[in-house]
């Protein structure tokens, strides 16, 4: 069996060291840096040829530089004689740009799909895509993995009846994933109807099901970004009578002014995964980070023994 190696890019280290803390083995050496002229240098430090390679990035920000830091790792490994090259992405950036809906706009999702293909990925291994499809973006196999176990986790943990919980929606568009989790953890589902007024503003007009009045609610989403919709549903949640609430995400981007809008807001707890660490400026008591490592080192591990990741999903659904 060829050799497993695991490298990590500047992005999310501390995930990628817990990762291999999991699976009983030490972070490979990489030199990454900057030229004086801003441009990316990285040089592989271990002897790689014929290895099994995994590259630990999550692509988020600064999305630009994470891109294409992976993308010149992906290269000094090719470069080096690799046997096989994983790109572990926890969180694929570029996500939400994955089909025209207006005229003369790019399909970015496909396009970094493209870059990281060509530049000699064999697989990537990712974690809640913003939306499935962007799996047939790619040319090469793509292991889209879910943080739903870990939510659950989260979740169950509340100290608070399974007849007193309810699951909500925070728009339409997150039905699906909401229904999902209601059925998993046995609670009802409502829905807030979310209105938008253009591209950065939207308001929550009604409730459809419930009620929520003396309920806990908990709402799950793929990423909190600038956090204005699920603050704008938990607003209408205490509005409509609502104990508490709970929000439980795998990505939390949280740029633009999304920690202050959650201080000001009457979540009482957003539980986010480690996808994306956390900069000292996002920390807050009102945010709870949830950690992915092993799931991601079982799927590892399971990958390079070309084992079948299907108990995974699994897991996740059931």
């Amino acid at each position: 069996m060829r050799e497993l190696k695991i490298f990590s890019g500047q992005a999310n280290r501390a995930l990628a060291k817990a990762i291999c803390n999991f699976l009983h083995l030490p972070l490979g050496e990489v030199t990454l840096g900057k030229f004086p002229d801003g441009e990316n240098f990285c040089k592989i430090e271990e002897d790689i040829r014929g290895r099994d390679i995994f590259l630990i990035q999550p692509t988020c920000p600064p999305v630009n530089d994470n891109i294409f830091e992976l993308l010149i790792m992906i290269d000094s490994c090719k470069r080096a004689s690799a046997a096989r090259i994983t790109t572990v992405i926890p969180y694929f950036g570029y996500a939400r740009q994955d089909r025209k809906d207006e005229g003369r706009v790019p399909i970015t999702a496909k396009l970094v799909a493209n870059l990281i293909t060509r530049a000699g990925a064999d697989r990537v291994l990712t974690m809640d895509l913003h939306s499935p499809q962007i799996q047939g973006f790619f040319d090469v196999p793509v292991d889209n993995m879910y943080a739903a176990p870990v939510l659950y986790d989260f979740v169950e943990s509340i100290d608070v009846a399974p007849d007193k919980r309810i699951v909500v929606s925070p728009d339409v568009g997150s039905i699906k994933r909401a229904l999902g989790y209601a059925k998993r953890l046995g609670s009802r589902l409502a829905i807030v109807d979310k209105r938008r007024d253009n591209a950065t503003e939207t308001r929550q007009e009604h409730l459809i099901g419930g009620p929520v009045e003396g309920m806990v609610a908990v709402m799950f989403d793929d990423m909190i970004s600038t956090g204005g919709s699920i603050v704008g549903a938990a607003t209408k949640l205490k509005a409509l009578g609502a104990a508490e609430i709970y929000v439980a995400a795998t990505h939390g981007v949280l740029c633009g002014k999304a920690i202050e809008k959650l201080h000001d807001s009457p979540i009482t707890t957003l539980a986010v995964t480690d996808t994306i660490p956390l900069t000292p400026d996002k920390v807050s008591p009102k945010i709870k980070t949830l950690s992915v490592a092993p799931l991601l080192a079982e799927a590892i591990k399971r990958i390079h023994h070309d084992q079948s990741i299907s108990i995974l999903f699994d897991r996740a659904e059931g």
